[in-house]
């Protein structure tokens, strides 16, 4: 386990914290109001799939292969989302942010952008981080807008990159992007910039 990675992290607009059981029910209800369509499959169309997802998301936690944190409105307190970080490299100071989604009424929000400042501020400034990467289905242009509006830098498609959907049948090429130290600051500012009041 990284030590530290597993924080509560507070923002004005949404809170990330480790995804728990708890959070559940609430989290159906949020992922029943989610585009599912570049997930690796629609957890959101029945609780029993989606127990599934969570159990899954919590067991990975446990045992150190990612950090699942649920998105929480900060007024409300509801769940809105979900994101993790994931392959994990500790020994090389690097890490994904991805699983990301939120329930469609958040969109356009800030909801994702401060939780994205969060998350790189947690992995840059407090853990230490040189690299954060970021995988996208390569037709998804939704998110692909938003990863270069971080800005995070473009690094390529990885061609047959992962079979997804139900069957695990489906072919997909990946985007990849990245931010480094070096691109830190930069898009630091650029996010609090978008997040003023």
């Amino acid at each position: 386990m990284w030590e530290g990675l597993a924080a509560r992290l507070e923002g004005r607009l949404v809170v990330l914290e480790p995804l728990e059981h708890r959070h559940e029910a609430g989290l159906y209800e949020a992922a029943r109001d989610m585009d599912w369509s570049w997930m690796f499959y629609d957890a959101s169309r029945d609780p029993e799939v989606f127990h599934g997802w969570v159990e899954d998301a919590i067991e990975g936690t446990r045992s150190g292969l990612h950090i699942a944190f649920v998105t929480l409105d900060a007024a409300s307190g509801d769940p809105i989302g979900s994101t993790r970080f994931l392959a994990l490299r500790p020994e090389h100071r690097g890490l994904e942010i991805g699983w990301t989604w939120l329930r469609r009424s958040h969109w356009s929000t800030g909801a994702n952008v401060e939780a994205k400042l969060l998350q790189l501020e947690h992995a840059f400034d407090r853990q230490g981080c040189m690299r954060v990467e970021f995988k996208t289905d390569a037709r998804n242009e939704r998110s692909r807008r938003a990863l270069e509006a971080l800005p995070a830098a473009f690094e390529g498609v990885f061609r047959k990159h992962m079979l997804v959907g139900e069957d695990h049948k489906q072919l997909r090429d990946s985007a990849y992007y990245a931010i480094t130290d070096d691109d830190w600051p930069a898009v630091k500012a650029n996010l609090r910039r978008r997040l003023a009041p």
